[in-house]
C-alpha cells in the first residue's frame, strides 16, 4: 500500500503509487508507529521543497527518523517544482540553496522588499495557500493568457498550467497536452506570492512529460 504523502497542486495529500521528482516537508505530521499522518496538515510555516538524492542521506519515509528514535519530518512528495510551488511550498536553503537564493531574490524584486528573510516569504505564502486556509484566489480566462510559465490554475475538473505557449494538463504521473477549457473563471492554484516570482524570472524544474 502507497504511503499517504503524495501531493496534488492543490496542497492535498494523497496515497497513490507514482512518487514525483523531489519531496519537502511540512514538519512532523505523521505517526511512525503506522507510518500514517495525523490530523494535522502542518507543524510550520516553513513549507519547502527538498531534493530526493542529497549527499550519502537515506530515510525511511515517515519512519523514526527523528533522534532517539522518534519522528523526523515528514517525507512528502512531489510531481515536480511545479507541483510543490502551486501547493504552496517554496525552495529549501539547505539542500537547495542556489535555488533557494534566486526565489527569495526574485520575490524580493516582485514584492518591492530589500532584503526579505525567509521567515517573511513564509508568512506571506502561509496567508495565502489553499491547503492552509486561504481563500481561493481566481482568474478570467483572458487573464489566463497572462500567467507566467509554471502557474497552475484549475477549472474545479483537473489542474492545469502553461509550458512553451501550450497548455498541460496535470497528473500525479505526468503532464498531458490539452486544450484551454471553457469556463468565465478559474481557480488560481499557485499562491499569488509565487506567481510573481515566477513572472519575475525564477523558472521551476519541470517533469519531463512537460516536454514531450
Amino acid at each position: 500500500m502507497p504511503l499517504q504523502n503524495r501531493v496534488d497542486p492543490f496542497g492535498i495529500i494523497h496515497a497513490v503509487p507514482e512518487r514525483g521528482l523531489f519531496t519537502g516537508n511540512r514538519g512532523i505530521i505523521h505517526d511512525p508507529g503506522t507510518r500514517t499522518l495525523l490530523p494535522r496538515r502542518w507543524t510550520t510555516k516553513a513549507w519547502i521543497v527538498c531534493e530526493c538524492d542529497f549527499g550519502e542521506r537515506r530515510r525511511i519515509p515517515m519512519g523514526r527518523n527523528g533522534p532517539g528514535g522518534k519522528a523526523g519530518w515528514t517525507e512528502l512528495f512531489f510531481l515536480d517544482e511545479v507541483t510543490a510551488l502551486a501547493a504552496g511550498h517554496r525552495p529549501c536553503f539547505y539542500c537547495r540553496r542556489d535555488r533557494a537564493k534566486d526565489f527569495l531574490g526574485r520575490f524580493a524584486t516582485a514584492s518591492g522588499i530589500a532584503a526579505p528573510r525567509a521567515p517573511q516569504l513564509d508568512t506571506r505564502l502561509h496567508g495565502e495557500r489553499l491547503a492552509s486556509g486561504a481563500k481561493p484566489a481566481t482568474v478570467t480566462s483572458a487573464g489566463i493568457a497572462n500567467l507566467p510559465e509554471g502557474a497552475m490554475f484549475s477549472n474545479g475538473a483537473s489542474c492545469l498550467t502553461k509550458r512553451h505557449g501550450r497548455y498541460l494538463q496535470w497528473s500525479f504521473a505526468g503532464y498531458i497536452p490539452a486544450a484551454m477549457p471553457a469556463a468565465d473563471n478559474f481557480l488560481l492554484l499557485t499562491p499569488p506570492a509565487t506567481v510573481a516570482v515566477l513572472r519575475a524570472g525564477y523558472a521551476p524544474d519541470w517533469h519531463h512529460s512537460a516536454n514531450a
